[in-house]
């Protein structure tokens, strides 16, 4: 008995020595004053804007949107709130949106349904939720935040993540919900492009194919937040390219690729051909070019953006805000929906801002 209850006493110590630094982390997190500093940047996607077409009336639409989103979690913020809470609030209103391709106007697949992605990820503690492949949950963010916080999982695809979505209460629509004329119509022009090039050679399909899909393809929302305790985090939702084919899944939902966030360094949500941000593993090679390479976010970031990414063969931007609070929005198309809001320090003055073109 002796033998044993020493054993029992050394297993305690052991238990409490590993303990005690992960305890004594949480509490000095959870007691540490609120700096009065935030960030909040959010996008609405990159590559298919048109400075042409875009008529007044509908660009006072696209920065109103915006500036939705940003004041939604800007209030969190404000009051002290987590960078995750901010990020969720800040993308639902995208998603609720028909003006931006995710959620409510997101675009059709080529057998004309819509299927959604999304993903979220807590800098803090480098948890991450993501989904793909979802047509029946209204706001795939929040469902991304659940498989994070409700499952021993990461990512979840299809009717396996509608029915998890379902058991935890969260919001299922009819399919028809995410109809809307303007992205019905994208896809019959896509339709009609594919049917015109079935007797072309290839290299002028290719050709054809690559200027179309730079107009139809892109479209993203993503939020990236700095608390006022210092935490980040980076949401991310799409409804991927018009017209694609058997399932595909680009760079969104994919932790490191579309979406990343780590305290000690950045969160990253990306927009653009994501395909070649996959190759890149964008999100996360930023963040390792600024950790193990000593990089600023404005280097790391404008090195892949304005460089690797086009060299590949892609193009798009990206929004980050690194641990300090910088920001960095590059984009390598005509324009990407972007804003932002933060407040430097305690009582400083807040500062906003949204824009769409260079």
């Amino acid at each position: 008995m002796l033998k044993i209850d020493v054993m029992r006493n050394i297993l305690f110590v052991v238990l409490i020595c590993c303990c005690l630094p992960s305890l004594a982390q949480q509490a000095s997190s959870l007691s540490k004053a609120p700096s009065g500093k935030y960030v909040l940047v959010i996008h609405g996607g990159a590559g298919t804007i048109n400075k042409s077409q875009l008529t007044p009336e509908l660009e006072k639409r696209y920065h109103a949107s915006l500036d939705k989103a940003l004041m939604s979690g800007a209030a969190i913020l404000e009051k002290g709130g987590r960078a995750l809470d901010a990020v969720e609030a800040a993308v639902r209103v995208l998603e609720d949106d028909p003006l931006f391709n995710a959620g409510k106007g997101a675009v059709f697949t080529a057998e004309g349904v819509n299927e959604l992605d999304a993903a979220i990820m807590d800098g803090s503690t480098l948890a991450a939720g993501s989904l793909a492949g979802v047509k029946t949950i209204r706001n795939p963010i929040t469902a991304a935040r659940a498989v994070m916080e409700h499952s021993e999982h990461v990512l979840l695809t299809g009717k396996g993540a509608e029915t998890f979505a379902a058991q935890q209460g969260l919001e299922i629509v009819d399919p028809s919900y995410f109809y809307t004329p303007a992205r019905w119509e994208s896809l019959q022009r896509a339709r009609k492009r594919d049917s015109l090039l079935k007797d072309a050679t290839p290299a002028h399909m290719a050709s054809v194919l690559r200027e179309a899909q730079r107009k139809d393809r892109y479209g993203t929302v993503g939020a990236v937040a700095l608390d006022q305790y210092g935490h980040l985090a980076a949401a991310t939702s799409t409804g991927g390219m018009t017209n694609k084919k058997w399932g595909r899944v680009g760079d969104a939902p994919i932790i490191g690729s579309g979406t990343y966030a780590n305290d000690n360094t950045v969160a990253i949500s990306c927009t653009g051909w994501g395909e070649y941000f996959l190759r890149l593993v964008m999100a996360k090679t930023i963040s390792d070019r600024m950790e193990f390479g000593r990089q600023s976010l404005q280097q790391a970031a404008e090195e892949m953006v304005m460089r690797q990414l086009p060299a590949l063969g892609g193009d798009g931007g990206l929004i980050a805000v690194d641990k300090e609070g910088n920001m960095s929005l590059p984009f390598c198309t005509e324009g990407m929906y972007r804003g932002y809001i933060r407040r430097e320090q305690a009582n400083a003055a807040v500062q906003k801002a949204t824009a769409i073109f260079k």
